[in-house]
């Protein structure tokens, strides 16, 4: 059933969130039809007639799907799709490339262009609402997760705000360590787990009273184990996200140490993730340089002297310590040994 047969006046539907699809297709014949019956099926539609004007819209109507037609004069389809790709605000927006073109290489230059499915022209226009519905329901399923995510990531700010001293910490702390993973080469998506662990390993705090969190001196024995809880609870708390999986080992172990007295499992050595070590190593030279109510800021110096210490104690790796050291005195310059092969 195609397009032209459709257009004829329908009775009511029923009601559904209306769910937001722009068409983009520099011939208006194929993209106001369309759009008129995308309209009747119950979505909110737009449409435009180039490149740039979709790559505008993106940005105002928030699409929650893009039906892009490849061949248009100036910017083509998969120009389009690549920059809504690239985009953060944009890249998870299902995007369904409607094309003529029957070539291999077409379809394969649509794929790396990040498209997520094609439609060959003349459509069928029950063929395109099925696909639509298909790709709407994994968009919803996402938009879940992320929320999920945003949840996590407020929870894990107003923990930071409990305590005004560590105003920043979680973004310097997920900056530092993302840039130290890049530096030892580790692989993006661990890079991507550095980021949000950057965040959230402190989630866990959630259970820690005040009275302990803020108490300006050392704690007592008892105030130690309930603090020490807190990467456990904090790996329960996120367990539930399967795309906090590399995460997950971050949050708990970012408090071992490479001798084995840290806790809560008492790993050693390489049974640490690495991305757990990295963590560790920006937190603790964090906590050195910026005041606490019981001390005030340690010099770039005076931290790192400190840190070579513990690690003369056993308490960090002595390679990776030599490699954050060169990151935090070279600000940003090459780390000479590669940590990508072997890491947990």
């Amino acid at each position: 059933m195609h397009l032209n047969s459709l257009l004829l006046p329908r009775g009511n539907r029923t009601e559904r969130m209306a769910e937001r699809i722009l068409v983009v297709d520099d011939e208006e014949q194929a993209r106001i039809p369309l759009a008129m019956l995308l309209r009747r099926e119950g979505f909110e539609v737009r449409d435009v007639s180039s490149g740039p004007l979709a790559l505008a819209e993106c940005a105002s109507f928030l699409p929650d799907l893009i039906l892009l037609d490849i061949m248009m004069p100036g910017m083509s389809g998969f120009e389009v799709c690549r920059r809504i790709k690239a985009t953060p605000e944009t890249r998870l927006t299902p995007v369904v490339l409607i094309t003529g073109l029957t070539a291999t290489e077409d379809r394969i230059e649509g794929i790396n262009a990040g498209g997520d499915d094609f439609l060959s022209k003349p459509i069928d226009f029950n063929e395109l609402l099925a696909r639509t519905r298909s790709l709407l329901r994994l968009k919803q399923i996402t938009d879940e997760l992320e929320n999920a995510e945003n949840v996590l990531f407020s929870l894990a700010n107003s923990i930071e705000a409990r305590d005004p001293y560590t105003l920043g910490h979680c973004e310097r702390l997920s900056e530092m360590s993302a840039r130290m993973g890049e530096k030892l080469g580790l692989p993006e998506e661990q890079i991507t787990a550095l980021r949000r662990a950057g965040t959230v390993h402190d989630i866990g705090k959630v259970v820690i009273p005040d009275a302990i969190l803020l108490k300006p001196g050392p704690l007592s024995e008892e105030e130690e184990l309930v603090m020490r809880k807190h990467p456990v609870v904090g790996e329960r708390i996120c367990a539930p996200l399967r795309a906090f999986r590399l995460v997950l080992p971050i949050i708990r172990h970012h408090h071992e140490r490479h001798d084995g007295s840290g806790y809560p499992d008492g790993l050693r050595g390489a049974e640490i993730p690495v991305t757990a070590a990295v963590l560790q190593l920006a937190d603790v030279y964090d906590a050195l340089t910026t005041d606490r109510p019981y001390r005030e800021a340690s010099s770039r110096e005076d931290a790192l002297r400190i840190m070579e210490e513990e690690a003369a104690r056993g308490w960090w790796d002595r390679d990776l310590l030599d490699a954050f050291r060169a990151m935090i005195r070279n600000g940003g310059a090459s780390v000479s040994r590669s940590f990508s092969k072997g890491a947990k």
